[in-house]
């Protein structure tokens, strides 16, 4: 894949290109400082974009002022299928932008994210949503009450709500697998149902699972995670009387983060039963074993009956990120 060279000015001192190599440590420091309430390590920005086999190089707009990365915007679309050979043509993303404080108020967030948009639209994309991309978010959307600046741009250029995802999180200090979830585990294994930790054969099923009923990205994750050494004890899976695999809970998928609770999925038909509240307790308990003080997700609706039974356990919200989109209505 070739580099163009090209550098469009953008405000006093800076202009904006595609990335290059050399570009990733400054952008990484540049992000620390833009973005204080959420840092990225070069680690994670490697996984996350460079090694996306989604990334283009000139999807990620990169503004400079002299030697200074001072902004970014990252544009994507999909050139490898989440599944099958569906390459979402007329979908792409915006993962993350920024601006250095020092750099604000010329114009410059407008500049990347217009010249992000463009090129989007110059690759067929004409629905374009920040930030839910996967299988690599950065963020689950944006947090207005983090980033009104950010909030009051995407507006601007025609960016709506889809919808709101909640963060959660909960203590894990002096917590014990409550009583009636023991007792609940009990009754359920006397009908036989059965709760585990996965064998590698059970991970053919479990997989399956994940992807068909809820969604390639999930199976996507969960191969990833396994692939990179999460060990399976990390899982609690549940099958059936007759052997089916219904549900399953995990913690430690995203970025090797042991207080990270999920993703956990159980049947539609099989809610109802109690087992989404065991499952979400028995992997709890499993990370309480591992002395881990928190557990922590980032994409949960609020009002959903996920929602619901995650208060039920203890969890509080602690952000609010909105998915939004923009639809290309330019004849």
């Amino acid at each position: 894949m070739t580099q163009t060279t090209t550098t469009t000015r953008a405000g006093a001192g800076a202009g904006i290109r595609g990335f290059r190599a050399g570009d990733g440590p400054r952008l990484v420091e540049a992000w620390r400082r833009s973005a204080p309430a959420d840092p990225i390590t070069p680690d994670r920005f490697r996984s996350l974009v460079l090694l996306d086999p989604n990334f283009d190089p000139e999807g990620l707009k990169v503004a400079v002022d002299g030697d200074q990365v001072v902004g970014a915007a990252y544009a994507v679309r999909r050139l490898t299928p989440m599944a099958g050979t569906d390459l979402e043509p007329d979908q792409g993303w915006i993962p993350f932008f920024f601006v250095d404080p020092a750099a604000r108020g010329r114009g410059l967030g407008r500049r990347l994210l217009t010249e992000a948009l463009d090129w989007l639209r110059g690759h067929g994309r004409t629905r374009v949503d920040f930030s839910s991309y996967t299988p690599n978010y950065v963020f689950p959307g944006l947090d207005a009450e983090a980033y009104p600046e950010a909030a009051g741009l995407l507006d601007s250029l025609g960016f709506r709500t889809l919808y709101e995802a909640a963060a959660m999180d909960r203590v894990l200090v002096g917590y014990r697998l409550p009583d009636e979830i023991a007792r609940r585990v009990g009754e359920l294994t006397a009908r036989g149902f059965r709760f585990t930790t996965p064998a590698d054969d059970d991970l053919v099923d479990l997989l399956a699972l994940a992807g068909s009923r809820f969604g390639p990205d999930w199976a996507c994750t969960i191969r990833a995670c396994l692939t990179a050494g999460t060990p399976l004890d990390r899982i609690v899976v549940a099958r059936d009387p007759g052997g089916r695999m219904v549900g399953w809970a995990m913690h430690g998928a995203f970025d090797a983060v042991d207080e990270r609770f999920g993703p956990i999925g159980v049947l539609e038909e099989m809610r109802g039963t109690g087992l989404g509240e065991v499952l979400l307790h028995l992997v709890l308990e499993r990370m309480r074993a591992l002395r881990a003080h928190s557990a922590w997700f980032l994409w949960t609706g609020a009002q959903s009956p996920a929602g619901h039974l995650y208060r039920k356990t203890g969890f509080t919200t602690t952000r609010v990120f909105r998915v939004l989109r923009r639809e290309d209505t330019t004849p």
